[in-house]
């Protein structure tokens, strides 16, 4: 694996990890759509890792990650269409994609 693509792949795992410390501890939604600073914590990380993976396409369109476009228009979306992206949306990515893209950067990263 092509050093820059590791330090992308460690720049997701970080992000990753920062918006399960922003989180509330009980994982309620209520309490994270009423937490502006929260919401934009995880909108940030959710771009960073839409970047890092788009970079990480340019380089090796075949890495073994799903959904791996889908991230990169997530990021497009926030950014371009900040107005249209629902506390629902963000929500969901959270809490059932981000687990499996998590586990995802480890292996590529341990399998190097």
């Amino acid at each position: 694996m092509q050093e820059v693509i590791k330090v992308w792949l460690e720049d997701i795992e970080r992000a990753i990890a920062e918006i399960n410390q922003f989180l509330p501890e009980s994982k309620n939604f209520i309490e994270f759509s009423n937490d502006l600073k929260t919401k934009r914590a995880i909108e940030r990380n959710i771009e960073i890792i839409g970047e890092a993976m788009s970079r990480i396409l340019n380089l090796n369109p075949d890495i073994p990650i799903a959904n791996s476009r889908k991230i990169v228009d997530t990021r497009n979306r926030i950014i371009h269409g900040y107005d249209s992206v629902s506390d629902d949306v963000i929500w969901l990515i959270v809490i059932r994609y981000l687990p499996l893209l998590e586990q995802e950067i480890k292996e590529i990263i341990k399998n190097g």
